[in-house]
């Protein structure tokens, strides 16, 4: 009877903290105290992982007293997955498993009673934050396995109970046992879109070339967009094609998003990285904590996250909640969402493009021309409308479109070409290629996410742009935080263009981008050439 030690992680947010299952076997009176500022579930791991070695034949030291502490004592520590990690602790402190098979090994999972292995959410960042810390294997319900796998150089073992993780720590021949269920309901309903939004293509769309310019600069350099217009204009149909003109995700922002949905427990056994950038468009009625994340107990990314490199589509835009408004202020200019509580404050990584899109009023067939306005709101009910959105959220908004009917004659014209997804990408692939070469090293990959005084000092506007821009700030057009997002959208055109430094054509071109002004005709023929 001793001491042992097994390693297991626990996740705050996206962030993983090794935690050392420290247990002591020794007389005394007979109970088992854990200790370590463990949640509710954890104090219920006493019993689960009693009943789970007993019942896979082994022996728990059930004439002593046992000592559980889960080190660092001051951090709070919750779910179930720390059930094998306990177990092993205990069986190690107990003479039955050699201590040093325990060295540099991570144990995830949670125990039955009967000794199976069942699943839990988040194991790719756990293993991440695992390897990290100097761990070389590490033990998982078997259908994670192959999410385990994706962190490299790294043994992992993928077990279907307790008793086949004791027999290869022993080194014995390794038991038959029942295949571990997968996580039921895990599967997010928008990844079923995620599917039918990849079979669009930009080619679908007749006319708005000055819309689908707007919609390439905000792709090219991950700008929030927000669509304007009449009901039927096609703001739906635009925004739901832009995950098809993305990239590919690159091998580090894969990883990333690849684990924060793991944390969100909607990866399936068998899922292998995701190499598309995600896209949600989640209901007007959705709640502040599907939006921002949250939830009691463990925090749990929402849909901001989720979209993480990605397309976040929030259509009716005016419809949603207030405090959903309200709270994407910070995430829009950070990229980051903050769930700060009593005990801890979770960071959730969100660099992904918000797509906003609005009617001009309640039923959505307001005109300027009174001639062509069918609208029955009133002046009094559209202006309330209108003022949902509020001035802080559209500050932060990089470009405005306002998005028309296309007219019937061009819309029937089958003469008429439109650009292909494909062709699009190209461009916005060779635009992000010039991005990543200008901020290697940086922390930072597009230019919607560059910081202002950087950009600034380091890759400065062409002296005849920023004469424009002055002069625009000088003239109340824009604010300091727009001034900002107006150089960053001249970077963005000028990566299109294939201009070394934005000049004044970029700047007028960022300029209307940013008001919502029609695009000068000369810019969308240089596009078009």
């Amino acid at each position: 009877m001793g001491v042992a030690t097994a390693r297991t992680v626990c996740l705050q947010g996206a962030t993983g903290h090794q935690i050392d299952v420290q247990t002591d076997v020794s007389p005394g009176t007979v109970s088992t105290t854990l200790v370590g500022r463990a949640d509710s579930a954890l104090q219920e791991a006493r019993d689960r992982c009693r009943m789970a070695v007993v019942n896979s034949g082994l022996t728990w030291p059930a004439t002593r007293r046992i000592t559980i502490l889960l080190s660092p004592a001051d951090l709070p520590k919750g779910g179930t997955h720390l059930d094998l990690a306990i177990a092993v602790s205990v069986l190690a402190a107990a003479g039955e498993l050699p201590e040093r098979c325990l060295e540099q090994t991570a144990f995830i999972g949670e125990l039955t009673l009967s000794g199976g292995l069942r699943c839990v959410a988040g194991v790719l960042p756990m293993v991440l934050a695992a390897a990290e810390r100097g761990v070389r294997r590490v033990f998982v319900p078997e259908p994670h396995a192959r999410e385990a796998a994706m962190v490299p150089d790294l043994v992992v073992f993928g077990m279907r109970s307790l008793e086949q993780v004791v027999a290869e720590l022993r080194g014995e021949e390794v038991p038959e046992a029942e295949p571990v269920a997968p996580m039921s309901g895990t599967r997010l309903l928008a990844w079923r879109g995620q599917e039918r939004v990849e079979q669009l293509d930009m080619a679908d769309l007749a006319g708005l070339e000055d819309t689908r310019y707007a919609v390439e600069v905000a792709a090219a350099g991950g700008h929030h967009l927000m669509l304007t217009g009449p009901k039927g204009a096609g703001k739906t149909s635009i925004a739901e094609r832009i995950p098809t003109i993305l990239p590919d995700l690159t091998p580090e922002e894969s990883l990333e998003l690849t684990a924060i949905h793991s944390l969100a427990g909607a990866l399936e056994p068998g899922d292998g990285m995701l190499v598309r950038p995600p896209y949600s468009s989640p209901h007007h009625d959705a709640s502040k904590v599907s939006i921002i994340g949250g939830g009691s107990g463990s925090v749990r990314p929402g849909e901001l996250s989720r979209a993480h490199c990605g397309v976040l589509f929030l259509d009716e835009f005016p419809l949603f909640r207030t405090d959903v408004i309200e709270a994407l202020r910070q995430p829009l200019e950070s990229g980051e969402v903050v769930v700060a509580r009593r005990d801890e404050s979770v960071t959730l990584p969100a660099r992904g493009m918000l797509v906003l899109a609005s009617n001009p009023c309640p039923c959505g067939d307001y005109h300027p021309d009174a001639r062509l306005s069918t609208c029955t709101c009133s002046e009094v009910r559209r202006r309330a409308y209108l003022a949902r959105v509020g001035q802080p959220v559209t500050d932060r908004i990089d470009v405005v479109r306002h998005v028309t009917p296309v007219r019937p004659d061009r819309a029937a014209d089958r003469f008429a070409r439109s650009e292909s997804s494909a062709e699009v990408r190209a461009r916005v692939e060779a635009a992000r290629l010039r991005q990543a070469a200008r901020f290697a090293g940086r922390s930072w990959r597009l230019n919607g996410q560059a910081p202002g005084p950087v950009l600034e000092q380091e890759w400065p506007l062409a002296p005849r742009g920023r004469a424009l821009l002055d002069e625009a700030q000088y003239a109340g057009s824009l604010t300091a935080r727009g001034v900002v997002r107006v150089q960053r959208l001249a970077w963005t055109v000028a990566d299109l263009a294939g201009v070394d430094r934005p000049g004044l054509d970029e700047v007028d071109t960022a300029l209307r981008l940013r008001s919502g002004a029609p695009l000068l005709l000369a810019t969308l023929q240089r596009r078009a050439g």
